[in-house]
């Protein structure tokens, strides 16, 4: 248990010294910090300095402990639209990835890192953006795109997993799409149906959603004054438009399937 204890403190140790930068702090500081000696403080820094830590001892009054800037990462800021992107990559690693439980803590630290205005933004975002499995394959087939699966606009159920070679939504569609939702302003898609013919449809984005391999993008279509459901990768082009909307409640959707939930 001691060794697991030093082991934990030593951790402790550099990382104190690394939000310290280059200020450095004392042996004293660091001993009433770990309720240890100024001694074992000394020792630990030198077991660190022989494990190749970068530590430097300042001499003089008020002389302490530098780590190196050279191991000290710069502090990492992200925006709130960046953090739910991450978000989003973490919430779709298939059931029974490794390392799922990291990628969890992962998704904690990265909003901590937000400042409370961002991580207010980042979370409405982020409750808009919803992931389920992948369901098994059933004999029913998709529904018609663009059309909710039934009367409360429920997401559809019983999609065939994606092909490998399916096509991916355009880089310029994905992010008129985001700054859609992001910036709750009305976006002018043009959309191509099953049967191939593309219609002219301004929706008012309500969520997002990742379900059966795909993603889709629910909204209000004010040309069939009704929620819809739009393949991404149906999305031939998209615009934004300077008409504002309030945001219907993602609850408007329907009960959310089995195993969705937002990314964060």
């Amino acid at each position: 248990m001691d060794d697991v204890n030093r082991t934990d403190r030593l951790y402790a140790i550099r990382e104190e010294l690394r939000r310290a930068g280059r200020a450095g702090t004392t042996g004293a500081r660091l001993a009433r910090l770990f309720e240890v000696s100024e001694r074992t403080i000394k020792r630990d820094v030198s077991a660190l300095q022989q494990a190749g830590a970068p530590i430097w001892a300042q001499s003089g009054p008020g002389g302490g402990y530098v780590l190196d800037a050279s191991a000290s990462l710069p502090p990492v800021n992200f925006t709130p639209t960046q953090a739910v992107a991450m978000a989003v990559a973490l919430a779709t690693l298939p059931s029974g990835s490794p390392f799922a439980v990291d990628a969890a803590a992962a998704r904690g630290k990265l909003w901590d890192t937000l400042g409370e205005r961002d991580r207010q933004r980042a979370q409405r975002l982020s409750a808009r953006v919803w992931t389920r499995p992948t369901p098994p394959r059933t004999s029913r087939g998709p529904l018609p795109d663009g059309v909710a699966s039934g009367p409360a606009g429920q997401a559809p159920d019983g999609l065939a997993p994606v092909a490998a070679d399916a096509p991916a939504p355009a880089p310029a569609v994905l992010r008129a799409v985001e700054q859609a939702l992001g910036d709750e302003r009305a976006l002018v898609i043009a959309y191509a149906g099953r049967d191939g013919a593309v219609t002219q449809r301004t929706v008012e984005p309500i969520l997002l959603a990742h379900t059966g391999g795909r993603w889709y993008l629910v909204a209000w279509c004010q040309l069939r004054v009704a929620i819809r459901w739009f393949r991404l990768d149906r999305i031939a082009d998209a615009h934004l438009t300077a008409e504002r909307y309030v945001p219907r409640d993602v609850a408007s959707v329907g009960e959310p399937p089995a195993g969705s939930a937002p990314v964060a």
